[in-house]
């Protein structure tokens, strides 16, 4: 009986094969925002693959992130990291065969990821609230926009999705309730009350009552009726960061700073998880840096000590 023989892998890989890696890839993931970023990176990289005489070798997908994926687009280094990530998702689906499983990032991963650039303390933020004029209509908007940024902790989509009717209070405390973030899930996320002023003095000067809480405002100072796109936020960060000194500030770093100084001010891990909207605890650890406090540490006082 004749012995079957192993197939050997590709040692070369067209264009067929690199689509439905793409696909695979972007079938694990839920958020349309996220399938957007990494369609557009691996498009990049597919184009560039395919044309260049690198078809034929001996490792058909090399170790793309630390070396060529990373020079493919030279841009920021957020845009990198999402071309690194996923390209090495399609470098896993086609050496893995079988059916489609949600794709893991290797340790080489960790070397595309853009550094933490979080506002290192409440000072900058309170540099970067200052940059706005407060009196003009466009002031109000955009500083309630940096403050919900900083004092909630919210993503750019779930800023511009918010809608008048999500504004409500309940415990005696302003809340964005029911909000709808990544993945679908849905969360409360309470609004410190300086922000609700921020965000109350912005509708009442644009005379906004219900559809979304913030809007687009054209030259002649007329305020659209519907709500913009969450790339007007980032135009507004970039902006005021650039007005006061601080180079290369996004707005997910507002987001990581939101949770970093509710750690610094005592908040509890569990609480900053629910405030952020993460599913993971691990993933609200990476957000805060968690070191180890020697001073005043947690187990200094836990009730046990004896008494004088």
């Amino acid at each position: 009986m004749a012995k079957k023989r192993k197939r050997a892998p590709k040692s070369v890989l067209k264009l067929p094969d690199l689509e439905h890696s793409k696909s695979a890839v972007l079938n694990s993931l839920r958020s349309v925002s996220s399938q957007r970023s990494y369609d557009h990176a691996i498009r990049q990289f597919i184009d560039w693959y395919c044309s260049e005489p690198r078809l034929a070798c001996r490792d058909p997908v090399p170790d793309l992130p630390r070396a060529s994926a990373l020079r493919v687009v030279n841009n920021q280094p957020a845009t990198r990291s999402g071309t690194a990530f996923g390209v090495r998702g399609c470098r896993y689906r086609i050496a893995q065969p079988g059916p489609c499983r949600r794709h893991t990032p290797c340790e080489g991963c960790e070397e595309a990821r853009n550094p933490c650039r979080e506002l290192a303390h409440s000072r900058a933020g309170r540099a970067l609230l200052s940059t706005f004029d407060r009196t003009s209509l466009r002031g109000k908007r955009d500083y309630a926009i940096v403050a919900v940024l900083l004092g909630c902790g919210l993503r750019r989509a779930e800023l511009a999705a918010a809608q008048v009717q999500d504004v409500q209070q309940g415990e005696d405390h302003w809340v964005f309730a029911d909000l709808i973030g990544k993945g679908g899930h849905s969360r409360t996320v309470p609004i410190p009350g300086w922000v609700a002023e921020a965000v109350r003095a912005w509708m009442t000067e644009a005379c906004i009552t219900a559809g979304a809480v913030f809007r687009p405002i054209n030259k002649a100072g007329r305020i659209a009726p519907n709500g913009f796109s969450p790339k007007v936020i980032w135009g507004v960060v970039k902006r005021a960061s650039a007005a006061c000194g601080l180079a290369n500030i996004a707005p997910h770093d507002l987001r990581r700073t939101c949770a970093r100084l509710c750690h610094l001010a005592g908040g509890e891990l569990e609480q900053i998880q629910f405030l952020l909207g993460h599913v993971s605890v691990q993933t609200t650890e990476r957000y805060l840096g968690c070191k180890q406090r020697l001073h005043n540490a947690v187990n200094d006082n836990i009730g046990l000590e004896p008494q004088p």
